[in-house]
């Protein structure tokens, strides 16, 4: 399923193209039950989500833009909920964020599963795998492999994840690497939902903190990130928050909302 078999199944309604991407705009409940009920038809997903930055590196590397049609599109953050306010007069119904959402889903989900993860450090990897294992006792998790691999290794590793075929499979690789990793490697073969998840096993291992939740509640946990990293991310939201925006502003002018059906 894509965003264009999406499409079929929820409507019109339910897509806002941000900056030329559609995005499913659904609440968190039936988002877990829309991955539940992918897994249990076994309809092979890539799963992605979209905030300010990956939105700003689709407009300007069209190899990215072009796998994420690939994917079915969640929405994560508040600089994509102010570009749909603008845009359709409405937020997204809810804040998808995988470091958030993933984890809720997996509690959610009573029927066992297998969950792989790859990417990130190995101790990474490993501490985030020990952790959803005390949150999701349900489920089986396992370690694939950590994220700097190279390509000799790689058909090993892809070997051993056809071997497992997880239910789902977290490959936490950074933007736009991992969405260019399942796009290129990984099909019904391996499993049912890759999903790509980001900062999510290195948030889990306990390595990066996340912010306090009221900064969260406040929708400010990319400043807290900021005042973490400095040098690694200034310039993805000191630099890259007004030029998504001014992007959002233009395409409203411009354009207004680009309708989903144009997308072929």
């Amino acid at each position: 399923m894509n965003m264009h078999t999406a499409r079929a199944a929820f409507g019109f309604d339910t897509l806002k193209t941000i900056l030329g991407i559609p995005v499913l705009a659904i609440r968190w409940d039936e988002a877990i039950a829309l991955l539940t009920r992918l897994i249990d038809e076994r309809r092979f997903t890539k799963v992605s989500f979209l905030n300010a930055h990956n939105a700003n590196l689709a407009c300007t590397d069209a190899v990215f833009a072009e796998a994420l049609e690939n994917f079915l599109i969640l929405p994560d953050g508040v600089g994509v909920d102010m570009a749909a306010k603008l845009l359709y007069g409405a937020p997204f119904p809810s804040n998808l964020n995988g470091t958030d959402f993933i984890p809720a889903f997996l509690q959610a989900s009573s029927h066992p599963l297998t969950v792989a993860l790859l990417g990130t450090t190995r101790a990474n990897a490993e501490a985030a795998c020990a952790r959803l294992s005390t949150l999701a006792v349900q489920h089986n998790f396992v370690v694939i492999h950590d994220g700097f691999f190279s390509a000799a290794e790689e058909p090993a590793i892809l070997e051993r994840i056809a071997r497992l075929r997880p239910d789902v499979l977290l490959v936490a690789m950074g933007v736009p690497r991992q969405e260019l990793w399942i796009e290129r490697h990984i099909d019904s073969r391996h499993c049912t939902l890759p999903v790509a998840v980001g900062a999510l096993l290195d948030f889990m291992s306990g390595s990066v903190p996340r912010a306090p939740l009221w900064l969260r509640r406040l929708r400010l946990e990319w400043l807290f990130r900021l005042w973490i990293e400095p040098g690694r991310l200034w310039r993805r939201y000191i630099v890259g928050n007004p030029v998504f925006l001014w992007r959002v502003v233009k395409q409203k002018l411009s354009l207004g909302p680009r309708p989903v059906e144009a997308r072929r």
